[in-house]
């Protein structure tokens, strides 16, 4: 059912801003008007995309609105309300004004003759390949309760992951920027008061303390050009790592670097298992499962790894044999993929997968964190002692020369 944004006067001469629902426009109105409302003004609230065309419009709908709409939806259709009443319920249960919009354009879509993944297709920017392939999975095989069930919690999943991730980078980050906004107040007023100091001693200063003065002359002088130049060189860095040669260098470094290339590699794995266990279980066939997932993993290597794997099942050959040849994902992960095609059990064996390497990540990313804590402190203290030592330094000569 559509809704309705409105401006109206009530009986008291307040003005009134709401929104209601209506089959259609002179429904709305016969509503506000049944409210002793005086209507000013009436128009259709729209989510910004229409059928068939996607727009660019902000989504505001968050992971979490979405998860907690798909378990309200799967425990609605499990009370075999009909999908129709059931999103007529989730629309005034919906607290997200945008998802509130949606599902009352999806509703209406459903109850014209379009299946529900048909409808919640025309919203790419809210459901991703991974939803509307599951969703018309479960509509297929008449298991749409069970499917969103399992959808809620592969979300949610994916919530708890990308918020330990967020969670694990936000102490560096900040450690970075607090510590850089320190050295460049140092250098640039506290430098040079000292040099003022040295350069009245007319002596030959040490290498470190030129060095110090060096840096102060060119925060102070040339910071407008410092930071265009970081810009630029941010600018052309994202650039070349969005051309296929850049992408190709940069992905293989990721997974080279020492504290977190194992940290991606384990990412992508659970993600890869994860997210295919899901679509299997579902129904969605085992291609179609890996196209989506080859799209949901961040590294172009591991995609490639994943490309491979699915002409390999095409051409009626394993999973397992192009995945360990690419020597991208551990060994016993391989194996163990190999023992699930040969014995029939390849969606249980993936959950396990999947969960093992959920615990991995959890613990890696502690000990990503444990471990960048010292070293920062480490650097921050030698940059410190650095700059304390080149003051010190010119006035140790002086004592000595007395």
């Amino acid at each position: 059912m559509p809704i309705y944004k409105y401006k109206g006067i009530d009986s008291s001469g307040k003005e009134v801003k709401a929104s209601i629902k209506g089959e259609s426009v002179v429904q709305a109105k016969q509503k506000i008007r049944s409210l002793g409302i005086m209507l000013v003004n009436i128009k259709e609230e729209k989510s910004g995309q229409k059928s068939n065309v996607s727009f660019s419009f902000g989504n505001n709908v968050s992971i979490n609105d979405l998860s907690m709409m798909t378990r309200q939806l799967s425990t609605l259709i499990k009370a075999r309300i009909q999908i129709v009443e059931a999103l007529e319920a989730l629309v005034d249960q919906s607290d997200n004004p945008k998802l509130k919009i949606i599902l009352a354009e999806v509703r209406q879509k459903v109850n014209e003759g379009s299946s529900l993944a048909n409808a919640l297709g025309d919203y790419p920017k809210v459901f991703d390949n991974v939803y509307i392939n599951m969703v018309e999975a479960g509509e297929s095989s008449g298991t749409l309760d069970v499917v969103l069930n399992r959808l809620a919690d592969f979300t949610e999943a994916r919530v708890k992951l990308k918020n330990k991730i967020k969670g694990a980078m936000t102490y560096p980050i900040i450690m970075v920027v607090f510590g850089s906004v320190m050295m460049g107040i140092i250098f640039a007023f506290v430098i040079p008061k000292i040099t003022k100091i040295f350069v009245s001693m007319r002596k030959e200063l040490p290498i470190q303390t030129q060095i110090s003065i060096w840096i102060s002359d060119l925060v102070r002088n040339y910071w407008p050009a410092l930071i265009v130049a970081i810009i630029f060189m941010w600018i052309a860095f994202i650039k070349y790592t969005n051309t296929l040669k850049g992408k190709s260098i940069w992905h293989r470094l990721q997974l080279k670097l020492p504290l977190s290339g194992e940290l991606v590699m384990m990412i992508n794995v659970s993600r890869f298992c994860s997210t295919l266990a899901t679509l299997l279980n579902s129904g969605v066939p085992i291609l179609v499962s890996l196209k989506i997932v080859k799209n949901l993993i961040g590294n172009v290597h591991m995609q490639n790894a994943v490309e491979d794997a699915k002409i390999s099942i095409s051409e009626g050959a394993s999973l397992a044999g192009p995945l360990a040849k690419s020597q991208l994902f551990p060994s016993m992960v391989t194996h163990m993929i190999s023992l699930g095609e040969k014995s029939g059990e390849l969606e249980p064996m993936l959950e396990i997968i999947a969960e093992n390497y959920q615990d991995q990540v959890e613990s890696k990313l502690s000990g990503l964190t444990s471990t960048l804590e010292p070293i920062m402190m480490i650097f921050m203290g030698l940059a410190v002692g650095f700059i304390v030592f080149s003051v010190i330094a010119p006035l140790m000569e002086i004592n000595s020369m007395r």
